[in-house]
């Protein structure tokens, strides 16, 4: 018998959006039936270019719709929670974009909504998937790490938003932007899942205008092992994307999101990964999974995504 595709809405038609309205449409688990955003120019390019999915300005005709199973919200962080509660409500699966929420009311709305609802509930952290993630996980679990001595996240932006988020003024301002919402987040998650809950001792940002932060620096500890964060937007150089894990025996070192290295000694080494190195399509069928009862630790949950906004807005406070 053949399993029938999920329905799936999409919500925010921006660049992560557009991108898995993609993603979507070619997946075999997915039928994408609606797609809404509040831009009218972008519902008339977007409908040019896809004549098989329903595209529209209205909310309604995603959350809580009829003919929509699950819903992904690609949306700003503060709107997560009107979203997402709703759509649970009316036994929607939720996939919503990173950070979960801003406040703690949103968040703590969330949760309840979806432990209430029993639908799956997912969060796109990039790193959830990653070959490179389930190798470094299975090398502190073999004892190949020893005793984990620290873990680095090094962050370097020459601008900031980034080119392919400009049109997405709120990625630069304070309420609800900055690099350690949209950036650091996913290194926050990946720290917890391989080490553990992070908690902040002491946090740091600076601002150089009414924007989003320049710089941020902070020690955390995920157990009684420091977690140290450094960032930083206006330098000259290439963008830096950089999380190292420090063990007696070996170190990882990844970099630019999925290239892995290793040190026994005072060199690194890459590491050869085969496979598929995990992407929106790999977590739209971890997602699918999910939905039909299936649920796989390469899906970030709700209470994972918590936790890591927890350690994001201690920054913030």
């Amino acid at each position: 018998m053949t399993t029938p595709p999920i329905r799936l809405g999409i919500v925010g038609l921006g660049a992560m959006g557009r991108h898995l309205l993609a993603d979507a449409l070619g997946h075999p688990d997915f039928t994408v039936t609606h797609a809404v955003d509040l831009a009218p120019e972008t519902i008339a390019l977007l409908q040019a270019e896809h004549l098989g999915v329903s595209f529209s300005t209205s909310i309604a005709d995603v959350i809580g719709a009829d003919d929509v199973d699950a819903v992904y919200l690609a949306t700003p962080p503060a709107t997560h929670a009107a979203l997402a509660v709703p759509a649970f409500e009316a036994g929607q699966a939720v996939f919503c974009e990173k950070p979960l929420a801003v406040s703690d009311a949103d968040a703590a709305a969330m949760l309840a909504a979806a432990a209430k609802a029993g639908q799956a509930a997912g969060v796109n952290f990039v790193l959830s998937d990653r070959l490179s993630t389930r190798y470094v996980e299975q090398a502190i679990a073999d004892g190949q790490v020893g005793e984990v001595l620290g873990v680095e996240i090094r962050l370097a932006f020459p601008v900031w938003p980034r080119g392919f988020q400009a049109e997405a003024t709120w990625v630069g301002e304070r309420a609800q932007g900055g690099f350690v919402r949209e950036v650091f987040s996913h290194f926050a998650y990946l720290t917890d899942r391989l080490i553990g809950p992070l908690r902040a001792v002491h946090t740091e940002l600076e601002h150089r205008s009414v924007a989003s932060e320049t710089a941020a620096y902070g020690l955390l500890k995920a157990g009684k092992v420091p977690v140290q964060l450094s960032g930083i937007v206006g330098a000259a150089g290439p963008e830096t994307y950089e999380w190292i894990l420090r063990g007696t025996k070996q170190s990882y070192k990844l970099t630019a999101w999925r290239d892995l290295f290793v040190a026994e000694g005072n060199t690194w080494r890459p590491v050869e990964l085969s496979g598929a190195p995990g992407s929106e399509t790999t977590r739209l069928t971890l997602f699918a999974q999910a939905i039909r009862g299936d649920h796989s630790p390469d899906l970030a949950g709700f209470a994972a995504a918590e936790r890591v906004r927890q350690a994001v807005e201690a920054f913030h406070r």
